[in-house]
């Protein structure tokens, strides 16, 4: 049986090359960033002073990356060209599905860092700060974006879970 990233990889690996177009994917992920604060305040809470730190998350199988400030008075969360990153305080690297485990609290963070799955760079401070608030949250934020686009969601997640964890029970 294949490692379930290399799948993923493979199946991404065809757009790779190809330009993404960020414009119609902002009000998608500015929507997301908005439904979460309103149903997670306690996250910002948490981050403290590091609500107004610029965070790049780099999917590193895909051809962008992330910007995240999670200052709830004024949210950015979007997409950015890898070669156009804005003045950024915290560098997190991952492939899509490392992350995914992170972001469901499924695998420890420093375990995935000291493996390499993960690469970090910057204020460090932020980045623990900001993995021990998304740790805390009760549920689950990605069944939360899942949920947002219905039926079609859930199953684009529970495909994605399945490729980075296995197959999982459904729960009765």
């Amino acid at each position: 049986m294949s490692d379930p990233r290399e799948t993923f990889a493979a199946l991404w690996g065809r757009f790779a090359d190809l330009p993404v177009p960020l414009l119609p994917l902002q009000p998608v992920l500015y929507r997301i960033v908005r439904r979460i604060a309103a149903r997670h305040p306690e996250l910002f809470d948490r981050l403290g002073p590091h609500q107004r730190t610029n965070f790049i998350i780099d999917l590193t199988d895909l051809p962008l990356a992330l910007h995240l400030r999670p200052n709830p008075r004024a949210l950015v969360f979007r997409a950015v060209r890898k070669d156009r990153l804005p003045r950024h305080d915290a560098h997190i690297a991952g492939d899509v599905l490392t992350l995914l485990r992170m972001l469901d609290a499924e695998v420890d963070g420093d375990a995935i860092f000291f493996s390499r799955e993960l690469e970090i760079t910057g204020d460090t401070e932020a980045i623990v700060t900001l993995r021990n608030a998304l740790d805390d949250v009760e549920g689950s934020i990605a069944e939360d974006v899942a949920a947002m686009f219905g039926a079609a969601g859930r199953m684009a997640l529970r495909r994605m879970r399945d490729m980075a964890h296995g197959p999982q029970l459904e729960s009765v």
